[in-house]
């Protein structure tokens, strides 16, 4: 087997420093010893990205914010299934990702970062959520591996009852908060519900060829 290659190091704000790895043609970040996404397990990823969109119909020139940059896969998804008139925010964390996107990475990333249509936001997704009240279409979560976090623990206020009540008031009218985690969780189901939107669980493979470990999208719609 091909040995990992240990490419840089990056500090997290309030928790754990993240570590990229390659072997081969495949790239990972890995928490301790747990490897926190993989760019050979896509899947689930883009599926954040093309399932919120298509939830979009309805919603002329979108404005939509994405929580964590991860490796991309969100961002270029979404960038792929929307006009020239969307906007979208990411917020990142950690500059550390950001630059290893631009540096190691910069094949796998091309040019979703320099595109038009993107603001980056170095920072925490919940300060972008807390200050764009009626601001967006769509929020979309892929922070520390859903509400059953391992990276730090101020993330887990997204998913509170209170962080779920800022990210409705930061929804237009039928806007979309869509949630990436790595396994289910039927008590966050019950707060999404509790907070005021639709919920519609999904489960998605990790794998873009449909194979893999199971994920878990939620896609809560305003009422």
């Amino acid at each position: 087997m091909t040995p990992r290659e240990l490419l840089g190091t990056a500090e997290v704000p309030g928790g754990p420093p993240l570590r990229l790895f390659r072997r081969g043609d495949d790239f990972m970040i890995v928490l301790d010893r747990n490897e926190l996404m993989s760019s050979r397990m896509s899947g689930s990823e883009i599926a954040l990205g093309t399932m919120t969109c298509a939830r979009l119909t309805g919603h002329p020139a979108p404005r939509l914010l994405i929580g964590g940059y991860g490796m991309g896969f969100t961002l270029r998804a979404v960038l792929g299934s929307l006009g020239a008139d969307a906007r979208i925010v990411v917020a990142e964390l950690v500059p550390g990702i950001l630059d290893w996107a631009r540096g190691p990475m910069a094949a796998l990333t091309g040019n979703c970062l320099d595109d038009p249509r993107v603001e980056i936001v170095i920072g925490d997704v919940g300060g972008a959520i807390a200050g764009g009240v009626g601001r967006y279409d769509a929020i979309l979560l892929d922070v520390d591996n859903g509400p059953d976090g391992l990276t730090r623990e101020a993330n887990d206020g997204l998913y509170t009852a209170r962080g779920l009540a800022a990210a409705r008031m930061a929804l237009r009218a039928g806007g979309v908060l869509a949630v990436w985690s790595a396994g289910a969780d039927t008590a966050f189901t019950r707060r999404l519900g509790q907070a005021g939107f639709a919920v519609d669980e999904v489960r998605v493979r990790a794998r873009d060829n449909g194979k893999g470990p199971t994920h878990v999208i939620w896609f809560a719609t305003r009422r």
